[in-house]
């Protein structure tokens, strides 16, 4: 269920720093008019630490409406408590999510057992299936490729979001795992090399901006056409830069903002872009050709 191009959503704000429904609900239609396999509502990039309980079951809520069962809804439910996680997961799999993406423990710094006990807690809490986060350059704590061998035992773990940037653990991952087992890019740039090796697709910041093109990346790799999906990765690999200028989803949102999709507001701490990095921004949009007027810092 879990392979080719899931897109982790940005979440749009008002001006008064409300949750933005209808911009919400286009982003959506956007995104399976896109092609998009599956969709990743109150992930990171959606900005979830800064979203109230009811406000990440309301994005939920509205992404699983708006795809009335066409693509997969994989909902976000990570965080540094457990407990609270669990609490998450359970309500998103009554709503109808038909999987959980659970960042590891922030700030923590959980040891590799603590890691696997807190994983498997979550994926007994629930039925439907669990992908692992790994990002340590914002969590703090690497998940080792022998962590997810043993998490990849239990029955309803079934893919992990692979985000150290590091090809080698990558592979070594690869060649722990069981075959049921899905190793997902969380970074755009390098989904290529991934997928190369054996990985089965990406979980994406740029198909936020560009669903229908990340989708057929991945797509064409996954057919093993490298040379076509090379094409579209070098076509758009400056706007993935772009996307990572400052920390994610500074840029993104800002390009979306300057593509007329939405309204270029952030909770704090998250801010816009510096002028510098926004006219960087800027000009990745305008090589593809998806600049459309004016940004409005508000």
């Amino acid at each position: 269920m879990f392979t080719g191009c899931g897109t982790a959503l940005v979440t749009p704000f008002r001006r008064d720093l409300s949750l933005d429904e209808e911009a919400l609900r286009r982003l959506v239609r956007r995104q399976i008019e896109g092609g998009i396999n599956f969709l990743v509502p109150c992930g990171t990039t959606g900005e979830s630490p800064t979203l109230t309980s009811a406000e990440q079951k309301r994005v939920v809520e509205i992404t699983l409406e708006e795809a009335r069962g066409r693509v997969p809804v994989v909902a976000g439910a990570g965080g540094n408590d457990t407990a609270h996680v669990m609490k998450m997961a359970r309500e998103f799999e009554s709503m109808g999510a038909k999987g959980i993406l659970s960042v590891s423990p922030y700030y923590n710094k959980p040891t590799q057992e603590g890691l696997y006990q807190h994983f498997r807690a979550i994926a007994e809490a629930v039925r439907i299936p669990v992908i692992l986060y790994n990002i340590p350059g914002r969590t703090g704590v690497n998940i080792e490729p022998t962590t997810i061998k043993r998490l990849a035992a239990i029955e309803n773990i079934v893919a992990v979001k692979e985000a150290s940037g590091n090809i080698a653990q990558q592979a070594a991952i690869l060649d722990m795992v069981p075959d049921r087992f899905s190793v997902l890019s969380g970074d755009d740039g390098i989904t290529l090399p991934l997928m190369a090796i054996g990985g089965r697709g990406l979980i994406s910041v740029a198909s936020n901006e560009i669903p229908a093109e990340m989708t057929r990346l991945v797509q064409l790799a996954l057919a093993n056409d490298f040379a076509a999906a090379r094409e579209i990765h070098q076509r758009y690999f400056r706007l993935m830069e772009a996307n990572f200028v400052e920390t994610n989803p500074g840029p993104v949102k800002a390009a979306m903002a300057l593509m007329g999709l939405l309204e270029p507001v952030f909770r704090l701490p998250m801010v816009a872009p510096k002028p510098e990095s926004l006219a960087k921004i800027r000009s990745a949009l305008q090589a593809v050709g998806l600049a459309q007027g004016a940004y409005a810092t508000r």
